[in-house]
């Protein structure tokens, strides 16, 4: 990746949000926060996602839903090519779209609408893209999330699933990130089931204390399950319980963020 962090010099506290594997639900849980930063805060909130595969086509270019939703519910009313610079049609790993599209990512351009970003917002919140080690750019395969959390220089919050595997999943997510020396902001769980899961999934009820337990790093909120067509973020809607799961945390504070009284 090309060395952005000399031109990258943000001066909006931010966190970048991650996930141990595609489809955990680091949007859903990103649009929480990005609401229950505005009841907090009540300043202007940036939403960005640098790389978006799986975007479909409308008359004005390539539309990212996931983008749509965050600028949504953080009320960011930039533009989306802002929002979501980069965006490929095929729904693969952001190196393998760029490559099948015969299109490599805008470095630069993402730099760019990093800075109007900056310049407009009093935080950023930044949604990556599958898992860290997911590939960027084709012509450099060795090129991961973890590259762009570095050059961003954010703290990184962990979105993980509340069933089995999760113990596995969650500890290697944390390893990289150490092992990289990037700060880790904590954890998130997504989609706890509560005791009416525990006859078919047994983990959920100890995979917190473990979690925490195995890696040192707090579990910061635990997004609820809700009702089917009550996390569809995609549509606007997303059930106030979600919010609130997400609001026992003072967003503003673990950003830097937090404004005084």
């Amino acid at each position: 990746m090309p060395d952005l962090s000399l031109r990258l010099k943000l001066k909006s506290p931010g966190l970048f949000i991650t996930g141990t594997d595609t489809d955990v639900g680091k949007t859903v849980v990103s649009c929480a926060i990005a609401a229950a930063w505005r009841r907090q805060e009540g300043g202007k909130l940036g939403v960005c996602k640098p790389l978006a595969s799986g975007c479909r086509k409308e008359r004005e270019g390539l539309v990212n839903t996931d983008a749509e939703a965050l600028a949504h519910f953080a009320d960011c009313r930039l533009p989306l090519d802002v929002i979501n610079p980069i965006r490929y049609a095929p729904p693969v790993a952001p190196a393998v779209a760029a490559e099948q599209a015969g299109l490599p990512p805008d470095w630069e351009g993402l730099a760019r609408a990093l800075g109007v970003l900056d310049a407009a917002s009093d935080a950023l919140l930044i949604e990556g893209a599958g898992g860290l080690m997911v590939p960027l750019d084709p012509a450099r395969p060795e090129w991961n999330m973890v590259d762009l959390i570095r050059v961003i220089g954010y703290p990184t919050l962990i979105v993980t699933r509340s069933t089995l595997g999760t113990l596995n999943h969650t500890a290697m997510t944390v390893r990289l990130l150490r092992d990289a020396r990037l700060p880790i902001a904590g954890i998130v769980m997504n989609g706890y089931e509560g005791d009416d899961a525990l006859a078919n999934d047994p983990s959920i009820a100890t995979n917190r204390r473990w979690i925490e337990k195995m890696n040192g790093c707090p579990v910061l909120a635990v997004a609820p399950r809700v009702k089917p067509g009550q996390a569809d973020v995609a549509r606007g809607v997303l059930d106030p319980a979600l919010v609130d799961a997400m609001a026992v945390v003072r967003w503003g504070a673990v950003m830097g963020a937090a404004r005084p009284g």
